[in-house]
């Protein structure tokens, strides 16, 4: 099945080019107290600066799937139906690979539910960002590994893997990322890796929908990311 009625009309009346983003987000126990509430700030910046901008208001489609238990958020939807991001809270495990798969199911329908509306739409982006070791079901984490690298490699998607403080393991990342090595968060700055995801988002949503590489704005990694 397609998304709900007022997504899909929401495609009729707004026929703008989408820039589907999909956040997985690891919420697990050990990102309780400060960490969940940086993650927290910084999602909301993100809602912020994407409301903010008139373009990416009606083309940016924010789905957020955290871990864990794996669980949707907020399925995909433009930010001028809904500028309020969920509140996030810690706790459970890490089972990524489920999340994972939870975040692509979810956007393979809303690419069907663009094509039968006919809107065009953006690569999608999906940022993975943990800060510790799978823990779930290991055959499913191989396979959406393997999904992500095959829709990567033909274009069809664009990941962002982000590893969180000093037990992200950053070895599994690597393996969902062929071409490009995962990135590791400086300190807690998830507000200025949302504001400048938020920036890529907006450039990418200026774009012709043919131009599919959004093009990284590496400069600005220096503010959240330890190079």
């Amino acid at each position: 099945m397609g998304g709900n009625l007022l997504e899909l009309d929401d495609l009729v009346d707004n026929p703008t080019p989408r820039v589907p983003v999909s956040l997985c987000l690891d919420c697990s126990g050990s990102m309780g107290g400060v960490p969940i509430n940086e993650l927290n700030e910084g999602v909301a910046t993100f809602y912020s600066a994407i409301y903010g901008d008139e373009i990416a208001r009606y083309s940016a489609e924010v789905s957020i799937v955290t871990f864990g238990p794996a669980q949707m958020e907020t399925d995909f939807q433009t930010l001028d139906q809904n500028n309020h991001p969920p509140v996030l809270a810690a706790g459970g495990m890490t089972p990524m690979g489920e999340a994972v798969k939870l975040s692509l199911d979810s956007l393979d329908r809303r690419k069907e539910d663009y094509r039968r509306n006919g809107v065009d739409y953006y690569q999608p982006w999906l940022v993975l960002m943990t800060d510790g070791a799978p823990n779930g079901n290991a055959a499913i984490l191989d396979q959406q590994i393997e999904r992500v690298r095959r829709m990567v490699e033909s274009e069809k998607l664009t990941v962002f893997p982000i590893g969180i403080g000093p037990n992200a393991d950053m070895d599994i990342l690597a393996r969902f990322s062929p071409r490009r090595s995962p990135l590791k968060l400086k300190g807690l700055n998830f507000a200025q890796f949302f504001a400048w995801l938020s920036k890529s988002v907006s450039k990418v949503s200026q774009s012709t929908p043919g131009d599919k590489k959004p093009s990284l704005d590496v400069e600005g990694l220096k503010g959240w990311a330890e190079l």
